[in-house]
């Protein structure tokens, strides 16, 4: 088990044409895209690529000043970097999983830090959560993506979606918290009694509130990329 000639190795492990489109998922964990054209790709996610392809760091006349205030603002914000050109791009993340959306005129918001990538025919931006800035250091920020076309996200394992109903409001933990849909707009609250039972720093005392119509992803795994101030 697990032992190979050369051959078998390739053919095993080799790519494969799944005619799937744009965005072919090659392994659950690797992202083949067949570039004609221009996208947008998370900096850093690239791992290998064929043919002639250009890459650029997006720049500031790239989006507009708004945009780049915005990343100023977050402390953070989105690292991409456009792809041009025409072949084969392998994008990865950590080995974090990855999940192909089709978008057919819809919106999402995805968690900057699971944003993998986007075609270019999709429109995004940066958007802050409302009253985070007072409860955590750096904020939480994310993208809305709307339009249509693929984008590709990345989760620590599989993902599960949550409906949210008038009924059923749903409450996430926003270290886990990866995407959700683009008409729902969660509210940030406090649980002290939660606080005060699991310790000060921990960030299960902060909560996102998802109420209405649509639905949240989340992940099994805290992703800890801000800490509480309070």
């Amino acid at each position: 088990m697990g032992k190979y000639s050369i051959d078998e190795f390739i053919d095993s492990t080799g790519q494969r044409d799944l005619q799937e489109g744009t965005f072919e998922l090659e392994r659950d964990r690797l992202l083949e895209i067949n570039l004609e054209g221009k996208i947008w790709t998370k900096m850093g996610s690239m791992v290998a690529y064929l043919g002639d392809i250009k890459f650029t760091r997006e720049g500031v006349m790239e989006h507009g000043i708004g945009k780049m205030l915005k990343k100023a603002v977050t402390g953070e914000g989105v690292s991409l970097t456009k792809a041009e050109g025409t072949g084969k791009l392998y994008l990865a993340d950590s080995g974090k999983k990855i999940s192909v959306i089709n978008l057919d005129n819809q919106s999402i918001f995805v968690n900057g830090n699971d944003l993998l990538a986007f075609e270019e025919s999709i429109t995004w931006d940066i958007k802050m959560l409302k009253k985070v800035a007072g409860l955590m250091a750096g904020g939480l920020f994310n993208v809305k993506l709307e339009g249509t076309g693929m984008i590709a996200i990345t989760t620590h394992y599989d993902p599960l979606t949550l409906k949210v109903t008038p009924e059923n409001t749903v409450f996430t933990d926003p270290n886990a918290t990866v995407a959700w849909s683009g008409n729902l707009q969660p509210d940030l609250k406090t649980d002290v009694s939660l606080k005060t039972f699991v310790g000060r720093s921990s960030g299960e005392s902060l909560q996102m509130a998802f109420k209405g119509v649509g639905f949240v992803v989340i992940q099994p795994y805290e992703e800890v990329y801000f800490q509480q101030t309070a």
